[in-house]
């Protein structure tokens, strides 16, 4: 598919937060696309700079974070040419997000279906508050809670159910992408599986697009059809979900891998990567995961390595014509146990 019948569209997006030291390279170089009906999961750890890059889209980064380069095409539009009211006017309405933290998203003082009929209200003139209240009430059968429980306040909600209630939010104007930010955080895994479900079904039934945020690749592989990993404000690996996962292409992605158990597969020893995320503040030359990389050569400390796309799939290592020798080495422990010996 080309550029033009992309959804969305990111090309070299650079953010950096200003700060008194000097700029935090959050999102440093990133080129990502969105099809219509896709479903794309950004998997990493905490810092890497998933956030600060989907806040950028609905542009609610703070002043301090700077869009240095590149741009972002949301139906062939750059948004940051884009006024505020226009802006305000896509919020909702095209792109629509599920925050973090449904337990902090919603207003205390105000009643749930408030809250999603004011969303309506503000971005659809004229709308009669009987359709309203009709629209929030299918919405919320569709989440799996009671229409009943529209006239709650949050703190009457479970986190299960506030959750379900913010899912209903983003909803509401049947948006055609939708941005779920970690929308599993602080959940038991029963509640966790049953969001997850419910975000599959009415993104399948509505046919828009989602970008899903997490550090956990489980539920990218519940979730998704392809996957980008993000280190460090850079993607390391981009492609379909099951080939990147079942065969990685880069040492960071084979690290995250064995840090998961598999459901399926046999039971194996959790394997943990060693070291520390770099600091965007002044980072390293060359590649940003070569002080934790047990295959790292010197060329990986001196040099940043391009992407390369092969079989379909992106990635940035040196090494990449070596993958499948490095595989075998890296589900070995000891392989991983010799790094943090040399970090030390």
């Amino acid at each position: 598919m080309s550029g033009e019948e992309m959804l969305l569209r990111i090309e070299d997006l650079k953010l950096y937060y200003k700060t008194a030291a000097g700029f935090v390279r959050a999102v440093d170089g990133i080129s990502l696309n969105v099809a219509a009906g896709e479903r794309l999961g950004l998997v990493g750890e905490s810092g890497c700079g998933k956030t600060t890059l989907m806040k950028a889209i609905l542009r609610l980064h703070p002043a301090s974070c700077q869009q240095m380069s590149g741009e972002i095409y949301f139906k062939g539009r750059a948004l940051s040419r884009c006024t505020e009211k226009e802006i305000r006017e896509l919020r909702w309405r095209d792109i629509s997000m599920i925050p973090q933290s449904a337990m902090n998203a919603l207003d205390p003082v105000y009643r749930v279906g408030d809250q999603i009929k004011e969303a309506i209200k503000v971005h659809q003139k004229g709308v009669r508050p009987e359709e309203a209240q009709e629209r929030a009430s299918k919405l919320f059968e569709l989440v799996g809670l009671n229409p009943q429980r529209l006239r709650d306040y949050p703190h009457q909600f479970s986190g299960g159910m506030k959750q379900r209630a913010a899912i209903a939010m983003a909803l509401v104007l049947n948006p055609s992408l939708i941005i779920a930010d970690e929308p599993t955080t602080a959940l038991d895994v029963i509640v966790q599986a049953q969001i997850l479900e419910r975000i599959n079904a009415l993104q399948k039934a509505y046919s828009g697009s989602l970008i899903m945020i997490t550090h956990d690749i489980s539920v990218i592989a519940q979730t998704c059809q392809k996957v980008a990993v993000m280190y460090g404000g850079k993607i390391m690996e981009y492609g379909e979900v099951r080939r990147v996962l079942n065969n990685p292409l880069h040492p960071y992605t084979l690290g995250l891998k064995n840090a998961f158990p598999s459901l399926l597969g046999e039971k194996k020893t959790l394997i943990s990567i060693p070291g520390t995320p770099p600091d965007l503040l002044k980072p390293l030359p060359g590649c940003l995961f070569a002080p934790r990389c047990p295959f790292a050569l010197e060329v990986c400390r001196q040099e940043e390595p391009p992407s390369i796309t092969r079989d379909g799939r992106v990635a940035a290592c040196h090494r990449l014509d070596e993958m499948e020798e490095l595989k075998g080495l890296a589900e070995d422990e000891a392989t991983w146990e010799r790094k943090v010996r040399v970090c030390g």
